[in-house]
């Protein structure tokens, strides 16, 4: 993967040399998810991080995030800071010097101060909403990761809308999320709730709901070849 990624990476990376356009240009290495995860294993593992695509779990949401920026990002620089792909666009408008017309909004925060080091970014909760099933095996449920405390990002709170279940993780001691410490801490799972409640109903997200028509199971025995 790794030898992939440097091949596939540096043909991007030849051709703006060609051009001429390397120093004038902010390329960015992502991922929209986290790997597949399967049952067999390796090697679409996310291991240490649990499961994958279609999951809130940190194996489906914790993605590589490299970003080559000459004259800007110092080259071998590391940043810790959780942050989301919400916020790439308002780092490219950032740094194109672009301005959104008036009310305009949105949803994430310019990195440039991250990036080239003059200063953090507001402390936010990062909030997940997956209110429906996955073709991955993934189940409906929403994420937060508080953005308060001492240690920002640490606290994650998991809540799955078919039983209503709550989990909370520290994802700096237990990354792999396989110590859940809802019951350990009821007063801080409560705190999380309420602001992923909030959140909820600021921007309108919608709750999974029974459906009122609910299709009839398949059965191939009624169904007739001619």
């Amino acid at each position: 993967m790794v030898r992939e990624l440097d091949e596939t990476v540096a043909t991007v990376l030849d051709a703006l040399d060609r051009a001429g356009r390397t120093a004038d240009t902010l390329v960015v290495f992502t991922s929209d998810n986290g790997g597949l995860s399967t049952a067999e294993g390796a090697p679409t593992s996310n291991l240490p991080l649990r499961a994958g695509k279609g999951y809130l779990y940190e194996g489906g949401i914790r993605v590589p995030l490299l970003v080559r920026w000459p004259g800007v990002v110092a080259a071998g620089t590391t940043c810790d800071v959780p942050v989301t792909t919400a916020d790439i666009a308002a780092t490219l408008l950032d740094a194109g010097g672009v301005l959104l017309p008036p009310g305009v909004a949105l949803d994430g925060t310019s990195l440039r101060p991250l990036l080239d080091g003059s200063g953090p970014i507001a402390a936010r909760d990062l909030v997940w909403h997956y209110p429906h099933y996955s073709n991955q095996g993934g189940r409906p449920a929403a994420a937060l990761i508080a953005g308060d405390g001492a240690a920002p990002g640490r606290d994650k709170l998991v809540e799955h809308f078919e039983d209503g279940r709550l989990e909370l993780f520290d994802l700096a001691a237990d990354p792999g999320e396989m110590h859940d410490l809802a019951a350990a801490r009821p007063g801080r799972v409560a705190e999380l709730q309420a602001r992923l409640v909030a959140w909820r109903k600021t921007v309108g997200a919608k709750l999974p709901e029974e459906n009122p028509r609910p299709v009839a199971p398949f059965s191939p025995e009624a169904v007739s070849v001619r």
